[in-house]
């Protein structure tokens, strides 16, 4: 890999930080830290989101630009005699995924390494080895001979566990590997987009949020929107990229590096229409590329902001990303780096009387 440079920094030092839902605080001092000189005040609400506020014109609308702070991962429930651990996933897994991961417990006593185990194929009848073994029946090993000496490493039900993988600049260097992409990005275009406002005017008060909980029920847009009564709202995630061995055109038509995916319906939102086509007008008007794509099985904090008050108009703008909710996911960062000049775009265009014209059209 080659040296990294700023940008690449900030990637690695969100995606390496540590944070299922309800446990987001090392991705939030990582944002924090990259998010603090751009903005003009740093908050956060009771739940654990970050708000970064930027203030352009201080009269303006308010806009909220969020990406999440969290990632999927499990928690301990139990630990048995032998010192294996049992869990429960917090986020969506396909439990296919899962065997023969690395994952790390984060326990009062620090960081602990562990592997998701099962039983080997050499014991397994052939009809077993045909089928997906249950999440239920999984367990981590790390290393404990008993029950007592896994509570000695400081392991208790709770605590946080979180699939291990170091950022990785593939051979074309701008493709990126990492784990929890989903969605460490949406927090860096949260970054990224205050910072190229830094020293520009812009006819509105912009919010870089970062959420807690997305993965488990949006609950963290929800509370955080609730502080900042946005006029319009972006979500900013992940989405899926369909260009790989198996995915049909009907499924996910998105390609890496092809530009940010318009979301023109999820299970938590329909787009909004007018801020729909200003962003699309925008991106022909500045031959910034994109995609669209619609999740019928998925949502992002745009669900939750939209319902906000007497309402949010409201649009989500993902990155196409392989192998979301996985220890590993892969990215372009040219899709990163056209959402933030579209979403940069698309704020310097949001005065007072184009949002009441979105509002009220």
């Amino acid at each position: 890999m080659s040296k990294l440079d700023e940008t690449l920094t900030m990637l690695k030092d969100l995606t390496d930080a540590k944070g299922i839902p309800g446990n987001e605080k090392e991705p939030r001092e990582v944002m924090k830290k990259y998010i603090s000189s751009h903005a003009d005040e740093v908050t956060q609400d009771h739940l654990g989101s970050l708000i970064a506020k930027k203030t352009g014109e201080e009269n303006g609308p308010k806009v909220m630009v969020a990406g999440h702070l969290d990632e999927v991962g499990f928690m301990v429930t139990r630990i048995d005699k032998n010192g294996f651990i049992f869990f429960q996933p917090v986020g969506g897994w396909w439990n296919q995924v899962m065997l023969a991961q690395r994952v790390t417990i984060m326990t009062r006593e620090g960081d602990i390494t562990g592997v998701i185990g099962s039983k080997p194929p050499h014991i397994l009848s052939a009809e077993a080895r045909k089928k997906p073994v249950d999440i239920k029946d999984m367990f981590i090993d790390i290393g404990a001979s008993s029950k007592d000496e896994a509570e000695e490493f400081g392991v208790r039900p709770g605590d946080s566990i979180v699939p291990y993988f170091e950022f990785t600049q593939m051979k074309n260097e701008k493709v990126l590997l990492a784990k929890a992409w989903d969605n460490r990005i949406g927090c860096a275009i949260a970054i990224e987009v205050l910072k190229r406002l830094k020293n520009e005017s812009h006819p509105n008060v912009v919010y870089g949020v970062g959420t807690v909980q997305e993965e488990i029920g949006l609950r963290g847009a929800g509370t955080s929107a609730h502080a900042i009564q946005p006029d319009i709202g972006f979500g900013v995630d992940v989405g899926v990229a369909g260009d790989m061995p198996g995915v049909d055109d009907k499924d996910a038509s998105s390609e890496l590096g092809k530009g940010p995916q318009i979301v023109l319906y999820d299970a938590s939102m329909v787009s909004h229409k007018g801020i729909r086509d200003l962003v699309i007008d925008t991106a022909d008007e500045h031959n910034i590329p994109y995609q669209y794509e619609s999740m019928p099985g998925g949502g992002t904090d745009s669900g939750k902001i939209h319902l906000t008050g007497n309402g949010v108009p409201s649009l989500s703008i993902t990155v196409p990303t392989r192998y979301i909710h996985s220890h590993a996911a892969m990215l372009h960062r040219d899709d990163f780096e056209n959402t933030v000049e579209l979403l940069v775009h698309v704020i310097k265009k949001l005065d007072k009387e184009t949002v009441e014209t979105l509002t009220y059209n």
